[in-house]
């Protein structure tokens, strides 16, 4: 999947610090700090934020369970407010927020 950022100068910024760590001027600990401050944060999202997500998108829950690989019942918890989504579904969930489905597809 192709990273996310912030912005295209931190995404510049990004690479020049992957090249530097390849090279070994720079070391892993630092390498991960670059890592959280240039990719695209992830933030919780309220059950009212899904279901709008989900029908700006023009998706049935079914459908919608498919483009993020969970099934309709999941989605449909956590648009009752039962459960939360966490890991990589929020991560798909923030890029589909970002970017549609198109971007999990």
């Amino acid at each position: 999947m192709k990273k996310q950022y912030l912005s295209s100068v931190m995404a510049s910024i990004h690479e020049t610090a992957e090249g530097l760590h390849m090279a070994g001027v720079m070391d892993k600990h630092t390498m991960r700090k670059f890592d959280e401050a240039c990719l695209t944060p992830v933030h919780p999202l309220t059950a009212e934020e899904i279901r709008a997500l989900r029908e700006r998108e023009g998706a049935s829950q079914a459908v919608f369970a498919r483009y993020l690989n969970v099934s309709a019942g999941l989605i449909s918890q956590w648009e009752r407010g039962e459960k939360h989504p966490h890991g990589a579904s929020l991560k798909l969930l923030s890029l589909v927020e970002k970017n549609g489905l198109i971007a999990v597809a």
